[in-house]
């Protein structure tokens, strides 16, 4: 009955703006939105459905309790970095993102997570620990490897980075929005997609027509091609978290989140989005393939017996390691896995100076996440960005992860702890979208 009854009140407060949205027969507006993701992928054979039921029902799940361990719940990263590539106090003007930590953080972090929401507004980052954990953390770092990247990692011993419990700071809306929203994305997608500057992306300022700018796209080498997909996804992965956790309702005794069916609308439906919205949503489900096929292919690093995921805790991080090697067996066990040997083929050396070209293209991208003003969304774009480049990582290191031995170091493929706990926090992320979108299906089906 409690869920019931928040999902009727997420009704009620989405059905309060739906004037904005254009209203039809009985059903439309799950059409206007879902007509067109269905059926198979561009550049893959997988279909959107198999997927659905992949994810959903099996992974879905697994993943989620993965997540809530000790292992995958702290992240270390450094908020304060300046931005390198214009004067950005934009920050400073929004009270929802300022970073004020709760003043005490007791073992009952999950109970004390609502009471720090409500000291901390919408976008700031709690960033308290427990005494237990401060010690503990300090000995994790003991356990890390450094290797090159697709991301700019942030320095890990730096006085400026902290470990932030992602449970208590989950992505959802925080109302960062507007020209300085825009201007990350922009930045994103105009300099750093390969396109060039006289294609106009649609629904630009510029007004870019879609026909000219996929006629672009289609045109281009796959590797290019798909970069542009990766960036469409994570973008759309992330509409889709501050849709389904939007705030409904802000007063002096509670908050309400849920989900805001006009605000998914407004970035997803057909005839709104002048027919970008299922192509973003498409571009979700080719993100969930490449990140499923690097979780697929990074197997042997973890199943090496002197591998641990270490926390102190010899029995709990036996099971923690149990449970990740359940999911990656799971991943390994999809049945129509993306196929990467396509990338950078033919020509070698083309084809190196093509991946070199990719690589610093994303680590650009991951800079660019030290200008977002809002710090729990700079909190969650490092940290997704940083999983994307690792699982890039992993697909361009297959040689390397061929060659691991079973016992001893493997010292031609490393992974960092900031690295594994990035990339399968990154992928729990987009699971969760495709999660979600069965939800905004279930809703949208109900509207009249």
């Amino acid at each position: 009955m409690a869920a019931g009854g928040a999902l009727l009140r997420a009704l009620g407060f989405a059905a309060l703006l739906l004037p904005a949205v254009p209203r039809g027969e009985p059903g439309s507006a799950e059409r206007r939105c879902f007509c067109k993701v269905t059926g198979h992928l561009d550049d893959c054979t997988c279909d959107v459905e198999t997927i659905d039921a992949f994810n959903n029902y099996k992974l879905f799940p697994r993943l989620n309790r993965l997540l809530e361990s000790d292992y995958f719940r702290y992240y270390k990263v450094n908020l304060k970095k300046p931005c390198p590539f214009w004067n950005d106090s934009s920050h400073c003007g929004i009270r929802d993102c300022a970073v004020q930590p709760c003043p005490s953080y007791s073992e009952e972090a999950n109970s004390r997570a609502e009471e720090c929401e409500e000291a901390n507004r919408l976008g700031a980052v709690d960033e308290s620990l427990s005494k237990e954990t401060q010690q503990a953390v300090l000995q994790w770092t003991w356990h890390d490897d450094s290797s090159d990247s697709f991301c700019e990692a942030d320095d890990i011993h730096s006085p400026d980075a902290e470990y932030v419990d992602l449970l208590l700071n989950p992505e959802r809306y925080t109302g960062y929005r507007g020209p300085d929203a825009w201007k990350i994305w922009n930045s994103i997608y105009e300099e750093n997609c390969f396109k060039p500057q006289n294609v106009k992306r649609p629904l630009a300022s510029s007004g870019g027509e879609s026909c000219t700018f996929y006629k672009w796209l289609k045109g281009v080498c796959i590797e290019k091609r798909a970069f542009y997909r990766l960036i469409s996804g994570l973008h759309a992965s992330i509409n889709i978290h501050l849709s389904a956790r939007y705030l409904l309702q802000d007063t002096w005794s509670e908050k309400k989140w849920g989900p805001n069916v006009t605000e998914f609308q407004q970035r997803f439906d057909e005839v709104v989005t002048k027919g970008e919205g299922p192509r973003r949503l498409k571009n979700l489900y080719f993100l969930y393939l490449i990140e499923l096929r690097a979780l697929s292919k990074v197997l042997p690093f973890f199943e090496r017996p002197g591998f641990q995921l270490y926390t102190g805790n010899q029995s709990h991080d036996a099971d923690i390691k149990n449970q990740l090697l359940e999911v990656l067996h799971l991943a390994k066990s999809f049945p129509l896995h993306f196929d990467e040997n396509s990338f950078f083929a033919g020509n070698k050396k083309e084809a190196a100076k093509l991946k070199e070209e990719v690589r610093l293209h994303f680590k650009n991208i991951s800079k660019i996440m030290d200008c977002v003003g809002c710090f729990k969304c700079r909190l969650w774009g490092k940290l997704q960005t940083q999983g994307l480049g690792t699982a890039m990582k992993i697909l361009f290191s297959e040689n390397l992860i061929e060659k691991i031995p079973e016992s001893g170091p493997s010292y031609g493929f490393q992974l960092t702890r900031q690295e594994i706990v990035a990339l399968f926090n990154a992928f729990g992320r987009i699971s969760t979208s495709v999660r979600e979108l069965q939800n905004f299906r279930a809703i949208l089906q109900s509207l009249r």
